[in-house]
């Protein structure tokens, strides 16, 4: 969905806040704070104002914002740091000291998984443990995970690389199997990743036990080398699960989550607080019956949000009391794997907090209401727009057609599919012209039509041509050639090459230029030209480069290939020097020269 910036602008409130900027891509690349968000974010939009070199640059790649309101500029600077801490983006002045809390990963994606440290979480199917407070421990537990279950160490592409080098270091001193050669099945070292799964899942008791009855065991056969082994592994798994407790022990981790609703739509707020730090939030959306209530909403939320997340806090914060609340914290509790508590705050910083996110949901609702409205207008809304000015009893699928060619040089023709006003780019067609000779748009349009027509079903709502009398008439002679019979319009020009109105039915009627249906008409005549521009534009380069390589003597294939990898442009290899063309990889001297007096033959 389009992100008007003048729009949301508008609707920015005067409340104190954070507010994040997203670029083309939808990474945050500037976190702020303000006492008033409406003032401050506005700044950044406006001309008249000294920016400076680093936001200017900066405000070139917004394309969207986001903010979060708060009770207060000071919860709002809290808020800022913590969320520049998280996602640490290009645009923000960042401390190169600043400490980033370490993850263990476990691929558990690949074939053969590893374990290692991670800095951040990605959405990479792998499992991640964490976040810990000292690196050093965590490499201390990665180390001993590799002894424990010989975990390969290698970033090998397993099992695509087996077999192709020497098995490392790891496997002649006993510490891996050495899956890189298949010398272990994936079923037996998965199992050896299970149980480090489960060891760092916090199931100590489990591996200390087998520590000590192979310490003993070797005890008893009187290999103590072996027995010494086993018990440092067993003092270091102590002192691992001894940092853990006391690690977690500290750790606040808790959902707040609160929501709003209308007759439609409800929008479920949730803020992320790990380590007693709000690190970030999200939304999401639940179409409703108008009957429902904050407290069916919030059950229906829990049982789907918490049945997908991968990580559940100890505390669950929400706005109301719900009826199932002892079942719901009984079956996370499960899921988890210790108690969880579900709590309605009464008062104090809690309750804040549970209000918080009440405004926020709230300003959410209504914001994307206000979008959805607006788009509709632009989308589903000019379709009807267009159907009634036509007559039609709807309009669903529209597909559009462009003519393009340079004095009859390979004419080409465009097709453009808009369902629900919205672009279809996967239904997009090029067609390359082959029966018509020379500049015969009304010849080629045809052609195109006759292909398009008798080849595939999923025929369109509404087909418009871009053109007036002429461009349909040939839209309705082969509809009657092919028996396919849609309704067609034509696209009509002023002088100035602008929309002015729509030629159905043989009469040219006038459309408002301020309504939506204006807009869509002229968006997709623009598409419908630029598609088929921008197709004639890629063969023309391509047969302009590749019709004078071509003519060369003695240079096939192989070589011009050559030629096209090894410099950027054909000006570059007609300017090359002879050594300099001899040094691309797949030339000689010989051919070198014969490239170069193609070039300069008329210079000598």
């Amino acid at each position: 969905m389009a992100f008007d910036i003048e729009e949301e602008l508008k609707k920015l409130p005067a409340k104190p806040g954070v507010y994040l900027m997203h670029d083309e891509r939808d990474a945050i690349i500037y976190v702020g704070k303000a006492i008033s968000l409406k003032n401050r974010v506005r700044q950044y939009f406006q001309s008249s104002r000294n920016k400076g070199v680093k936001i200017e640059q900066m405000v070139t790649h917004i394309q969207r914002f986001e903010y979060i309101i708060t009770d207060s500029e000071l919860e709002a600077l809290v808020l800022e740091c913590n969320l520049i801490k998280e996602h640490r983006p290009k645009y923000n002045t960042m401390l190169m000291d600043d400490k980033s809390y370490p993850f263990i990963k476990v691929t558990v994606q690949e074939d053969y998984p590893r374990v290692m440290l991670a800095r951040q979480m990605h959405k990479d199917r792998a499992k991640y443990f964490g976040p810990y407070t000292s690196a050093g421990a965590v490499k201390d537990t990665i180390d001993l995970i590799h002894k424990l279950y010989g975990i390969r160490t290698c970033n090998k592409a397993l099992p695509k690389m087996q077999g192709k080098e020497r098995p490392c270091l790891n496997y002649h001193i006993h510490q891996c199997p050495a899956p890189c050669q298949g010398y272990i099945s994936k079923e037996a070292y998965g199992e050896s990743v299970k149980k480090a799964l489960s060891f760092l899942n916090g199931n100590y008791p489990l591996i200390q036990k087998e520590l000590e009855e192979k310490m003993q065991a070797a005890s008893e056969e009187l290999e103590f080398e072996k027995a010494i082994e086993y018990r440092e592994l067993l003092n270091s798994v102590s002192k691992i699960a001894q940092k853990q407790k006391i690690t977690s022990s500290h750790m606040e981790d808790k959902d707040v989550i609160a929501m709003a609703s209308d007759q439609e739509d409800a929008v479920v707020q949730i803020f992320f607080i790990r380590e007693g730090r709000l690190i970030g939030r999200d939304h999401f959306c639940l179409h409703i019956a108008g009957e429902e209530n904050p407290e069916e909403i919030l059950t229906t939320f829990l049982k789907q949000f918490y049945a997908g997340t991968p990580y559940i806090p100890r505390e669950l914060m929400i706005q109301c009391e719900i009826r199932e609340k002892e079942l719901i914290q009984e079956w996370l509790s499960g899921r988890k794997g210790q108690r969880v508590h579900i709590q309605v705050p009464r008062k104090g910083e809690k309750e804040k907090l549970v209000e918080l996110a009440m405004k926020n949901a709230q300003m959410v609702l209504t914001q994307d209401k206000e979008r959805i409205r607006r788009e509709e207008g632009r989308t589903i809304g000019a379709m009807k727009e267009i159907a009634k000015l036509l007559g039609l009893p709807g309009i669903n699928r529209v597909e559009a057609y462009d003519i393009s060619n340079i004095s009859g040089f390979q004419t080409v023709g465009s097709m453009v599919v808009y369902e629900k006003g919205r672009p279809k780019r996967s239904d997009y067609r090029k067609f390359r012209i082959r029966g018509v000779k020379g500049a015969d748009d009304y010849a080629s349009m045809e052609e195109m039509l006759t292909r398009r027509l008798s080849h595939y079903e999923n025929y369109p709502d509404l087909i418009m041509m871009d053109g007036g009398r002429g461009q349909v008439n040939i839209a309705l002679k082969v509809m009657d050639a092919v028996g396919v019979h849609v309704p067609v319009c034509g696209m009509v020009k002023d002088d100035r090459h602008r929309t002015r109105g729509i030629y159905f039915n043989n009469v040219e009627l006038p459309i408002d230029r301020d309504s939506e249906g204006f807009r869509l008409v002229t968006r997709i005549q623009d598409e419908a030209h630029r598609f088929a521009i921008e197709y004639h534009r890629s063969l023309r380069s391509k047969e302009q480069v590749h019709s004078i390589l071509d003519d060369i003597p003695g240079i096939g294939p192989a070589r011009r290939k050559a030629l096209m990898k090894g410099f950027q442009t054909l000006d570059d290899i007609r300017s090359a020097g002879i050594e300099e063309l001899a040094s691309v990889p797949g030339m000689n001297m010989r051919s070198a020269r014969q490239v170069f007096d193609f070039f300069h033959v008329d210079k000598q």
